[in-house]
């Protein structure tokens, strides 16, 4: 098996993944259907592509640099009246993502990201990385596991601790925490369909910083 790593860091990003009208929420670590669709995006794939290979790829996050969450206030004008939206986002956040698959596949992703078809964002079109999203020997031989854990940090952080959130494989036992997440597609990003999938966290030390 393969897994494929990319980091994710700018001064603001936002993963939302329960948005209703004026509440735009972000989750604490970036969403699989939000990395799947800077992936797509990166590949030059429309909205109404094929992604049933992307969302097939196991997903894991590191989370090197937790960030803090913020909130800003938006006004516009509604008929007679003025609406009121309040959307949040994750500021000086860092976080290394694996994707676990097929090497073809996860090596087409990783030329991909060295020179995306389309900007990336991350989370809003206002939100671009601050560095590369591609990390050196983004490709490497190990499970999705064993290779997050084994790299470097990616930023520096006063955390001492990094957190891990893994997608359970089916019929996988396992003793960490455990929660589903709304972020599994299940058509084109078009479409917006999607279920639930179930994941494992834990925090664990952090690993020598990449110098």
């Amino acid at each position: 098996m393969a897994t494929l790593l990319l980091q994710l860091i700018a001064p603001m990003q936002s993963w939302g993944s329960r948005s209703r009208f004026d509440d735009r929420d972000t989750e604490r670590e970036p969403t699989k259907s939000g990395v799947l669709g800077l992936v797509a995006s990166a590949l030059g794939r429309p909205r109404s592509a094929d992604v049933s290979d992307l969302s097939a790829l196991m997903f894991g996050v590191r989370v090197d640099r937790a960030g803090q969450v913020r909130t800003d206030y938006h006004t516009a004008q509604e008929g007679n009246g003025t609406a009121v939206t309040r959307r949040h986002y994750l500021a000086d956040a860092a976080f290394l993502i694996g994707l676990e698959g097929a090497p073809e596949l996860l090596g087409q992703i990783d030329m991909a990201l060295r020179t995306p078809f389309w900007p990336p964002f991350l989370g809003r079109k206002s939100f671009p990385p601050s560095q590369p999203m591609f990390v050196e020997g983004g490709v490497q031989e190990g499970s999705l596991l064993d290779v997050l854990t084994a790299y470097p940090v990616i930023h520096p952080s006063p955390d001492t601790q990094a957190r891990f959130v893994l997608e359970l494989r089916p019929g996988e036992r396992t003793s960490h925490a455990t929660s589903f997440r709304m972020d599994q597609p299940t058509g084109t990003f078009a479409e917006r369909r999607y279920t639930s999938r179930q994941v494992k966290s834990w925090t664990a030390s952090r690993t020598q910083e990449n110098p």
